[in-house]
């Protein structure tokens, strides 16, 4: 069971780290490029979007914070 709840942690530090704000956004991010290509519209600029924005929201955060 140690080596389950090991695995768990691991991938839990790997996606979620230090910002679980970004991680939130990235994963809202996915769902919203899936529900765009599911509309029959190119979903290719809402990835770079999301990325731009989970980037200035994210440093905004830790300058705000340091």
């Amino acid at each position: 069971m140690k080596y389950v709840v090991a695995f768990g942690k691991f991938w839990w530090n790997f996606i979620v780290g230090d910002d679980w704000v970004a991680a939130v956004m990235i994963i809202a991010a996915i769902g919203i490029t899936a529900l765009v290509a599911a509309g029959g519209i190119a979903s290719w600029w809402v990835m770079p979007l999301a990325v731009l924005l989970v980037l200035v929201v994210s440093l905004r955060r830790a300058t705000a914070s340091g």
